[in-house]
């Protein structure tokens, strides 16, 4: 939360502790109760994507407490150059994957283009397959009050849901290419969205490339909580496409902090393995049996 509201609020969890979303100890998974609860502590958690079950017991391994399996893999698994191909049998295969690679970390699954926009009908079948086919804790759609059917259908149905501003990259063609909203009057525009979708029963919302006054105004507004991306230091949680926070990512956006370069450390494994295999160093007899 800002400096302006921080002080008034009870002290966050210690990481590690029960309580604690990010670090907490393994067992049960992370419930949407839980991420409330943070809410009311003050506690700041962190989200990442995850599309794979490798990755995603490594995360999980980390105590991050949400995984995120994003629309985002259309770009980052499949080669697309938006979300908007990926079909959603694709997204349920790597859904079921991550659940699987995961024991502790609440799934999300993004219910992608073309699967809920129709009716609160469509969205309804649409993330039951995520719940039934792919075992997600949760799905996550794009919008505001344009999809609060969509919204209310899905939460009275159990599905808990969370929601998505800003930028929403379905919406790419619309917005004109990938630009930051909310300035001006759009900003009230978003609140009242944020609003809406609160009242209409979404546990969380994602508040993407939006300034970081607007998601300050926002998160302080709500109840649930919001995780920026692109949306400055003071909403509840903040979450990044892996691929772009590792490194992997040739041109990420602004608003990512690149924590390690395995783009660099692949490239030189893989040349050193392949080095080794034209000179005949590899394999050796440490790596041949008898």
């Amino acid at each position: 939360m800002s400096s302006s509201t921080s002080a008034t609020m009870p002290a966050p969890a210690p990481s590690g502790s029960p309580t604690a979303l990010y670090g907490g100890k393994a067992g049960k998974r992370v419930t949407v109760r839980d991420i409330a609860l943070a809410k009311e502590r003050g506690e700041r958690w962190p989200m990442v994507t995850a599309y794979d079950a490798m990755t995603a017991r490594l995360f999980d391994e980390a105590g991050i407490p949400v995984l995120l399996v994003g629309d985002s893999a259309a770009m980052v698994v499949y080669g697309y150059d938006s979300t908007l191909p990926v079909p959603i049998d694709d997204l349920i295969s790597l859904t079921a994957a991550v659940v699987r690679g995961s024991k502790r970390a609440l799934v999300v699954a993004d219910l992608p283009f073309g699967s809920y926009q129709e009716s609160p009908e469509q969205a309804l079948r649409s993330a039951a397959r995520f719940m039934k086919e792919a075992g997600a804790h949760a799905v996550k759609l794009e919008g505001g009050r344009r999809v609060l059917p969509q919204v209310e259908a899905l939460v009275s149905a159990g599905i808990p849901v969370m929601a998505h501003l800003g930028l929403t990259p379905q919406s790419v063609n619309v917005f004109g290419g990938y630009r930051v909203q909310g300035r001006g009057q759009s900003g009230e525009e978003l609140m009242a969205d944020a609003k809406a979708l609160e009242h209409a029963g979404a546990f969380s919302v994602v508040l993407e490339c939006v300034p970081a006054e607007l998601a300050q105004r926002v998160t302080s507004a709500l109840s649930i909580p919001t995780i920026g991306i692109g949306a400055g230091p003071d909403c509840d949680a903040q979450v990044l496409v892996w691929q772009d926070l590792m490194g992997l990512t040739p041109h990420p956006p602004k608003f990512v902090k690149k924590y390690a370069d395995l783009a660099g450390e692949m490239s030189r494994a893989v040349r050193a393995f392949a080095d080794d295999v034209v000179s005949g160093a590899f394999p050796t007899a440490e790596h041949s049996y008898r």
